[in-house]
């Protein structure tokens, strides 16, 4: 988290608790081998954590990039890699193998859950079920089993882009927004992630009076306390262990 924000730690984690009734939000982006999950190679991920200030306004933190190796016998689509021009094999291409790449992602940000006192992070980004979609299949090839991430529940900037600025693709959006995108860096996955994130910020700030009626109307009705919910246990569960079924009370349930 920033350490300059003119607040204690302990002031911003019930903002942020509030503000996403203690859902953290992360910002992710991949770039992949093509457009199938379960057997496209997974390349690039990035994740840019969110951070929050004293008057309750987003910020874009910390990334978390990483160049990942294809893993055994994933299919690697030529147009994928021309759009991306990522060249999986080049010797000079820092990759680490999957499984190591979720697992240093996944420890910042359940250490940004703690901070903040959240209960688990959910996924954001620029048609968000696609990066959900191969994070998700990745966590499952790896076998991995702490997942801070909502499995299904996403905030997809390409829809709220859609309702507050009129666009729905990315460059288009952050230029209406007064934001900077560089073409050049585009489909790297840090560059994209850190964008997103950027958007991201501008329009939840963008809506701060309506979210300040709405808690006000929450509070009134009782459901504050929904928020305020135990943060993500740090110990790792046992071998074989699954992962928690989401609650009613999860974004997205019913």
């Amino acid at each position: 988290m920033n350490s300059d924000l003119p607040a204690s730690k302990g002031d911003l984690a019930l903002l942020m608790v509030r503000r996403f009734r203690g859902f953290l939000p992360v910002v992710v982006d991949v770039e992949t081998g093509g457009f199938q999950p379960a057997t496209d190679a997974l390349l690039q991920i990035a994740a840019v954590l969110i951070d929050i200030d004293a008057q309750g306004r987003l910020h874009a933190g910390e990334t978390h990039s990483f160049h990942v190796r294809p893993f055994e016998n994933a299919r690697l689509d030529p147009a994928s890699l021309q759009v991306n021009r990522i060249d999986p094999w080049h010797p000079l291409r820092p990759a680490v193998a999957e499984d190591d790449a979720l697992h240093r992602v996944f420890r910042a940000v359940r250490a940004a859950i703690r901070a903040y006192g959240c209960r688990r992070s959910v996924l954001v980004g620029h048609n968000a079920a696609f990066d959900l979609a191969f994070l998700n299949a990745a966590v499952a090839r790896t076998g991995i089993k702490r997942n801070p991430f909502h499995p299904f529940s996403c905030f997809d900037t390409a829809t709220l882009a859609g309702a507050a600025l009129g666009q729905t693709v990315l460059a288009k959006a952050l230029a209406v927004a007064g934001l900077a995108w560089d073409k050049s860096q585009a489909h790297s996955a840090s560059y994209d992630a850190q964008r997103t994130a950027e958007l991201f910020c501008l329009i939840c700030n963008e809506l701060s009076a309506s979210y300040t009626r709405a808690e006000q109307r929450a509070r009134a009705l009782g459901w504050q306390e929904l928020a305020l919910a135990p943060p993500e246990a740090d110990a790792e569960p046992a071998t074989g262990a699954q992962t928690p079924t989401p609650d009613p009370n999860d974004l997205g349930a019913s």
